[in-house]
C-alpha cells in the first residue's frame, strides 16, 4: 500500500479511478491489528488503488473528510465518494472485505 504524500496527491487520486484511502496512525493499536490482512485485501480487490493516509501527518484532511476515528476507509471513483467505513472501532478483515464488496 502506497503512502499519501500530499494534499494534491489526495485530490488527484480521489478524482481518478477507484481508490480506497485507509486512515490510520503509527500509535493506533487497532490499525496495527488489521495491518497483516491488508496485502490479502489488496490482492482480492485489484480494481482499487489502496492509499495509506497517516492521520497525524494529514490531520486537516481528516477533518475535511470527517474522519475522527481510525482505522477508517473511504472509497472514491472519479471524485465521487462510493462509501465510507469510518469509526474508531477495531475492524476485522471480514468487515473490511464486506464494506468493499458492497461498494457500487
Amino acid at each position: 500500500m502506497k503512502n499519501l504524500e500530499s494534499l494534491e496527491q489526495f485530490e488527484q487520486l480521489r478524482d481518478q479511478d477507484k481508490t480506497i484511502f485507509m486512515f490510520s496512525a503509527e500509535w493506533c493499536g487497532d490499525c496495527r491489528f488489521i495491518e497483516p490482512a491488508l496485502p490479502e485485501i489488496e490482492e482480492k480487490f485489484k480494481e482499487y488503488t489502496f492509499i495509506h493516509v497517516d492521520r497525524d501527518q494529514f490531520i486537516d484532511l481528516c477533518q475535511r473528510v470527517d474522519v475522527y476515528g481510525i482505522p477508517s476507509f473511504i472509497a472514491y471513483e472519479n471524485g465521487k465518494e462510493l462509501g465510507r467505513f469510518v469509526s474508531k472501532d477495531r475492524k476485522t478483515q471480514e468487515e473490511i472485505e464486506a464494506f468493499i464488496s458492497e461498494l457500487k
